[in-house]
């Protein structure tokens, strides 16, 4: 069994003395591991890095098996990423999400939006608008979609502000002002379309108190984990518009 794909680097443990269990986010194997022996060399270390793009070869005797990977560098971000804080806890937390995907089950358009995070980390509000929307993204792929584009009570397509904790449709302002206090925040960056101001960091927050209240609901709690560390101090950022560290 043998295949060739691109894919990006998500994480990686070690295997015995020299070798590397990697972790890659692939287009069309999806999630997928594979073993490089000699990972932990000093030549092979700055390109085993999360965030990484490499051509990858996996090759195994059984479809089953852990198998081996040969892996070339194609844009090598992990440096980069690695200078601030807003960029290293945004690569740790959309490596978070995606690990709740099955293994080597293939999400073509989630692999998209990995590439176009990684090249937008370094910004908070840019990296805070991507991220919540690939959570978004997540819970539709993982069978829990939000309806955003229309409002539940009316049809209607206009001033879309709030979402229904119960359904997880839009509303109206009009029609969920009078329960204003039961509904969640709809921001507009959300929506998306149209022309529109920069989002705040309270827009931000928003989103991904919309994202994560569903994501708790539908996914973390019924699987018995908590959310990424890395999306608390994620979003902490966000409050304070800090992209350093320090």
């Amino acid at each position: 069994m043998n295949w060739t794909d691109e894919g990006v680097i998500l994480g990686t443990r070690r295997h015995g003395e020299t070798s590397l269990i990697v972790e890659l986010m692939t287009p069309a194997h999806g999630r997928h591991f594979g073993l490089v022996r000699g990972g932990r060399s000093r030549k092979r270390q700055p390109l085993l890095q999360p965030g990484n793009s490499v051509l990858a070869t996996w090759r195994a005797r059984l479809d089953e098996h852990l198998g081996n990977y040969t892996l070339e560098g194609t844009t090598l971000r992990a440096a980069r990423l690695m200078e601030s804080a807003t960029s290293l806890y945004g690569i740790q937390m959309v490596a978070g999400l995606l690990r709740l995907l099955p293994e080597r089950d293939p999400h073509a358009e989630l692999y998209e939006g990995l590439l176009t995070i990684l090249d937008w980390l370094e910004g908070t509000t840019t990296a805070g608008v991507l991220l919540a929307r690939f959570e978004a993204r997540m819970l539709r792929e993982l069978g829990f979609g939000l309806d955003l584009e229309r409002c539940a009570a009316t049809g209607e397509t206009d001033e879309l502000v709030y979402v229904s904790p119960k359904t997880g449709r839009a509303v109206s302002r009009a029609a969920g002002e009078p329960y204003n206090d039961r509904l969640l925040t709809l921001p507009g960056f959300m929506i998306g379309g149209g022309e529109a101001p920069p989002p705040s960091a309270e827009d931000i927050l928003a989103g991904f108190r919309l994202t994560g209240y569903f994501l708790a609901r539908h996914v973390y709690e019924p699987r018995g984990i908590a959310p990424p560390e890395a999306r608390a101090r994620f979003l902490a950022l966000v409050g304070r518009h800090d992209t350093s560290f320090g």
